[in-house]
């Protein structure tokens, strides 16, 4: 049994491992040098790093060694950071900052932004192949549930319906199928990753699942939220650039008052999750309020 922790103490001693452990996989590698200063650049750009530590945070609920999913967790961040590169292009967002720092492409150029992007998704999936501390089993789960949530039927086709979806007054219903797949995949493979990793029974997957669904939502809901309510000091990116762009999102939709009601909604739905589960979900709890809570 591990002691009790509260999250700030787990970002700190799992925080800076990640970026160092990526950082340390990267140099690793035989490529041309511009790639990889790209392919770093991105990498230690800051951020939260909210879906490695939830992934590391569910094996902890499950008292496992958390060093079991650094790889995983590595692997998925990189992929995070491989679709911040690609948003940022002129092709797609056309961002000239990320993180309050120049993106990728203006700093190496738009081929190179994107040969780092590439790098960066491949690299991830050689990263669990090839990880000594896992079963075979649990590889080929692993591996085909992040191909599933970052891919055509996750993110890769959120990324396509949000596209879509500009200049245009959605649903509701439509708004939250593009963030189930854009943003909330990505989330709900850290959950069911940390589950897998840990040996969670069919039923404890289940209600992961559950849990991630409706943080996913809160987090993209909170996201909105900040367009119009943050600052670009804080946030990292200009404020209202959804506006800008004509995107539908929760407050435009819902009004500031009812994207609010529909974030709460959504923290109170993943909590009851863990109702009946035999487990001290104490940090993850911390992790869904900091979803919702946080300013940046």
């Amino acid at each position: 049994m591990y002691p009790p922790i509260t999250l700030k103490e787990f970002q700190q001693e799992h925080g800076e491992l990640i970026t160092k452990h990526m950082v340390e996989a990267v140099e690793g590698l035989k490529i041309p040098s511009v790639l990889k200063e790209a392919m770093i650049y991105s990498l230690q750009a800051g951020g939260k790093r909210i879906r490695p530590i939830l992934l590391l945070a569910v094996i902890r609920t499950f008292n496992q060694d958390t060093r079991l999913g650094l790889n995983t967790a590595s692997a998925l961040e990189m992929i995070h950071t491989y679709s911040l590169i690609h948003d940022d292009l002129p092709s797609m967002d056309d961002d000239d900052l990320r993180r309050g720092k120049p993106t990728n492409h203006k700093m190496f150029g738009e081929a190179a932004a994107i040969l780092a992007g590439d790098g960066l998704l491949t690299y991830s999936f050689q990263l669990i192949a090839e990880d000594t501390a896992l079963t075979t089993d649990q590889k080929v789960k692993l591996i085909a549930l992040l191909a599933r949530c970052a891919g055509p039927e996750g993110m890769v086709g959120g990324q396509v319906a949000d596209i879509e979806g500009e200049n245009k007054r959605l649903t509701v219903q439509e708004l939250e199928n593009i963030h189930v797949h854009k943003t909330g995949k990505l989330l709900i493979f850290s959950v069911l990753a940390g589950g897998i990793i840990s040996g969670a029974s069919e039923n404890e997957l289940e209600l992961l699942e559950r849990f991630s669904y409706h943080i996913g939502l809160a987090f993209q809901i909170q996201d909105d939220i900040l367009d119009i309510e943050g600052s670009e000091e804080m946030i990292g990116k200009p404020v209202g650039s959804d506006e800008s762009k004509h995107k539908s999102t929760y407050p435009s939709l819902l009004s500031m008052k009812g994207a609010k009601e529909k974030l709460q909604f959504h923290l109170d739905e993943a909590l009851t999750a863990f109702t009946s589960m035999p487990v001290d979900s104490g940090l993850l709890a911390e992790i869904a309020r900091l979803i919702v809570s946080r300013n940046h």
